[in-house]
């Protein structure tokens, strides 16, 4: 399920009554800050809208620079890489956000200051063991031809450690504006790095080592320009608050999680490449050869992906109203919350679900080339279902965090990672070498998912009280069902091109099922009308 991201973010919570202007602030107070975080919110998410566009576009050049199976390749370090990087970002950005914020404001700069200093010392370590661990990673993937690549990666996590707690401290001081023009400017950067490097590269057939060059170069001048951030630190004033054990106590929890995440995440198709490069050796072929099934799986991947993607930005949003409701002990406003987001959730998720399972193989072939579409169209189907489910599994496990839930949003990653891994050991190791590997991925992908986000949704009912009307459900199901039947009996035979045109208008043809079931109406017109006129007047 890797993103086409560097990292998957989750929202940076408040601190303890920092989304409401504190616990006896007035309501113009309460108001005015309300405004401010939505303004945040805003900024943050349009930046990450383009860090989503620009890491799409980043793959499908990636893909036409390096090949089908050293994109494979690339897919396969980015993988492992991810799996260390991400819980660095988000633990970096959370970690020291929620601290900064709920320190005094004459002393946010020094408690910043020592926070900062416990995540720099942490990343040395963290390094080091990856860079000597390489040999180790690619025994057990079985790619011992990727132990450079893996190495160079080191170079991006390292950076990262360095980088992401100064984004931390803008989040802390809530200054979004600055935070997602680093944001913005790292997805360019990044995006330039890695299809620059590999196209320097590929002639001398080090096209994958060349991505990754480009990409610790992008890490180190995003580095660079974030180190500003270090003159909002400055101070005189000393503090001993957050000692190192605090700290660490605070963190451990968020970064387990995180790491939870990141493996569910990257587990499909680290473990496709692992079956896949066994079976090759079956056939007395090479373990590279693998890296073919890898890079068209990752493809169908990254259109899956879009929804959970796109639908982080919810989160965004939702988090700090859940938290704020939370801490007024607002049931009905939690309740009202999560009905609302998950059913724009549905809503917005089967849309794109409508447009990707219907027209996949007509999709992969006019972005990715005919030798994609051949081995990844009908996994794509099977996994953008599935992929569409995870969406919501992430506003799920994202309202039981606000709500307090952080242990039972760990138990639902937990729980779909276990079901994804042990269902591809069941159904995917030691299948013969080809496309069937993939779509037994994706089957297994799709139902471990499933089966996680209802479990998610049980708990998340369970403390809110609420998750969405039954027919709300049942309408996105027929309306999804009615475009994806259109899209796969008449639009997928019609000419790669023109099926892909017409595959966008099955997003319409979902919309006005909808409609016609009185799920969509003026209701959702003014609402985002309302939305539009608080933008433009606030």
């Amino acid at each position: 399920m890797t993103s086409s991201g560097a990292a998957s973010e989750r929202p940076p919570a408040p601190a303890d009554g920092a989304g409401a202007g504190g616990p006896e602030a007035s309501p113009t107070d309460q108001a005015g800050e309300a405004r401010r975080l939505g303004r945040g919110g805003i900024a943050i998410a349009a930046a990450k809208l383009y860090f989503i566009a620009i890491g799409f576009v980043q793959q499908v050049l990636l893909k036409h620079a390096l090949g089908l199976q050293d994109y494979g390749a690339y897919g396969r370090v980015q993988n492992v890489g991810n799996i260390v990087s991400s819980p660095i970002v988000a633990t970096s950005v959370q970690g020291v956000s929620r601290v900064v914020a709920a320190a005094a404001p004459g002393e946010q700069a020094a408690v910043a200051r020592r926070v900062l200093g416990y995540h720099f010392l942490a990343i040395v370590p963290i390094g080091v063991a990856f860079f000597f661990a390489a040999p180790l990673i690619t025994t057990l993937l079985n790619a011992e031809h990727l132990e450079t690549p893996v190495r160079i990666m080191t170079g991006v996590i390292v950076l990262y450690g360095l980088y992401t707690p100064l984004v931390g401290v803008l989040n802390g001081l809530r200054r979004f504006g600055a935070q997602a023009a680093l944001d913005a400017t790292f997805a360019t950067l990044r995006t330039a790095g890695l299809v620059g490097g590999a196209f320097a590269l590929r002639s001398s057939g080090r096209g994958v080592e060349g991505a990754f060059w480009g990409f610790v170069g992008a890490a180190l001048v995003i580095t660079a320009l974030a180190a500003p951030v270090l003159g909002l630190v400055r101070t005189t004033l000393r503090t001993d608050r957050p000692r190192a054990w605090q700290h660490l106590k605070f963190v451990a929890p968020l970064l387990g999680g995180q790491l939870a995440l990141a493996l569910l995440l990257q587990a499909d198709n680290t473990l496709l490449g692992r079956f896949a490069a066994d079976a090759a050796g079956a056939l007395g072929q090479s373990e590279d050869t693998a890296d073919t099934l890898a890079g068209a799986y990752r493809a169908a991947q990254l259109f899956c992906n879009l929804p959970y993607q796109l639908l982080l930005s919810v989160t965004f949003v939702l988090f700090p109203l859940l938290a704020s409701a939370k801490a007024q002990g607002d049931a009905a406003g939690i309740a009202r919350y999560v009905r609302t987001g998950v059913r724009l959730g549905l809503v917005v998720a089967g849309a794109m679900v409508s447009v990707v399972a219907g027209v996949a193989a007509p999709l992969l072939r006019v972005v990715f080339g005919a030798d994609t579409a051949e081995l990844a169209g009908e996994p794509m189907f099977v996994l953008a279902l599935g992929l569409g489910a995870f969406a919501i599994f992430g506003i799920l496990t994202t309202a039981l965090t606000s709500l307090g839930g952080e242990r039972e949003s760990l138990l639902c990653t937990v729980a779909a990672l276990g079901l994804v891994a042990g269902l591809c050991f069941l159904l995917v190791r030691g299948q013969p070498f080809g496309a069937g590997m993939l779509m037994r991925t994706a089957l297994s992908t799709a139902a471990g998912v499933l089966a996680a986000t209802l479990l998610a949704a049980w708990l998340v009912r369970r403390r809110a009280g609420a998750v969405v009307a039954p027919a709300t459900l049942l309408r996105v199901l027929v309306a999804l069902a009615a475009a994806v039947a259109l899209g796969r009996l008449v639009v997928v035979r019609l000419p790669p091109l023109l099926a892909l045109a017409a595959g966008l208008g099955l997003a319409l043809v979902y919309l006005a099922v909808l409609t016609l079931l009185r799920e969509v109406g003026r209701a959702d017109l003014r609402l985002v009308a309302s939305v539009v006129g608080r933008k433009r007047g606030g």
